[in-house]
């Protein structure tokens, strides 16, 4: 199981602890709000096994872009999805529009600020973290996110 501390901005699976990114407008379940849901979660889909780290994905398909500094100035606007994605499923009737919402786990440019809410409502990791985390999950684990 996958336990997401939004105070904490922590993540805990099988005994490790990763540093994480939630949404900058707090927690929320609402179609666009851009806010994290909590409750518990399914993972649907892991997307990205094997991409090369800092892969961009748009619409949960490789680009064939590795970021960069330089890709970040071109796409100043992009909410950079990188390296793996986790899709979670809502199981409660507060959340189960979670999968509609786009809401992943996913990898993010080595210099994103982890420890404090700023994704547009998913979870982000660092790269290294995200495919840790990746190979050690399967689809169908539970995930829970949980205010405190």
């Amino acid at each position: 199981m996958l336990k997401i501390n939004i105070t904490n901005q922590t993540l805990k699976h099988q005994g490790k602890i990763y540093s994480m990114s939630s949404a900058k407008n707090g927690i929320g379940g609402q179609e666009g709000s851009f806010c994290t849901p909590t409750g518990k979660f399914k993972i649907a889909e892991k997307i990205g096994n094997g991409l090369e780290i800092g892969s961009v994905l748009v619409g949960r398909v490789p680009t064939d872009e590795i970021y960069s500094p330089e890709l970040k100035q071109k796409y100043p606007d992009r909410d950079w999805i990188l390296t793996r994605i986790l899709w979670l499923d809502g199981v409660e009737a507060h959340n189960k529009n979670t999968k509609e919402r786009y809401i992943y786990v996913h990898g993010s440019p080595d210099e994103t600020p982890m420890g404090t809410p700023n994704s547009r409502g998913c979870i982000r990791l660092h790269n290294q973290d995200m495919v840790a985390l990746f190979d050690s999950v399967q689809i169908g684990e539970d995930v829970v996110i949980m205010k405190s």
